[in-house]
């Protein structure tokens, strides 16, 4: 069965974004292990507003970024574009038929709310945090409206000289 995988970067004090919706703050001089986890996914999970991000930022990618296979959680939202699928209702059937297809593992790209929807329906496997050494002080948290205590296993790190910390967890459900 196919994984759900939280991969994103976090600051110091759990912050995914700052008080104004950058993530400026976030290191971009170097791959960090992204190639390799890009070819262990196919799909992503993202919520409209990161949907929308995505949209609007698709010209800055960087050349050769893969394509996925979309999934965007909406209650709001009518159409998008060609080839991604909305999902609503009873997202978590919907995500337990996706996880029994067949493909590689499944990004969970954001935002704060699916992830703490599927976090509380405890259907993430793993988590994958890029700890950046920065205090944001306040902004968006990376998880909130969380239910019940979740214990993880540390799986793997890798610390970088510029004091990035990348920390992989697998999820005890």
């Amino acid at each position: 069965m196919r994984k759900i995988v939280l991969q994103l970067a976090v600051s110091l004090d759990g912050y995914i974004e700052g008080p104004n919706g950058e993530f400026d703050w976030c290191f971009t001089d170097q791959d960090y292990g992204m190639s390799a986890f890009f070819k262990r996914v196919d799909s992503t999970f993202m919520g409209r507003k990161t949907y929308e991000l995505v949209l609007a930022m698709e010209s800055e990618a960087p050349p050769g970024f893969p394509k996925f296979k979309e999934y965007v959680f909406s209650n709001t939202l009518d159409e998008v574009r060609e080839g991604a699928v909305i999902i609503n209702g009873d997202i978590k059937t919907e995500v337990q038929k996706i996880k029994k297809k067949k493909g590689k593992d499944i990004w969970l790209f954001g935002g704060a709310d699916l992830i703490s929807s599927l976090m509380n329906l405890q259907l993430v496997d793993e988590i994958i945090l890029a700890v950046h050494p920065v205090v944001l002080g306040k902004g968006k948290a990376l998880f909130s409206e969380i239910k019940e205590r979740t214990w993880l296993t540390l799986t793997d790190h890798k610390i970088y000289p510029n004091g990035l910390a990348f920390l992989m967890y697998s999820v005890k459900n």
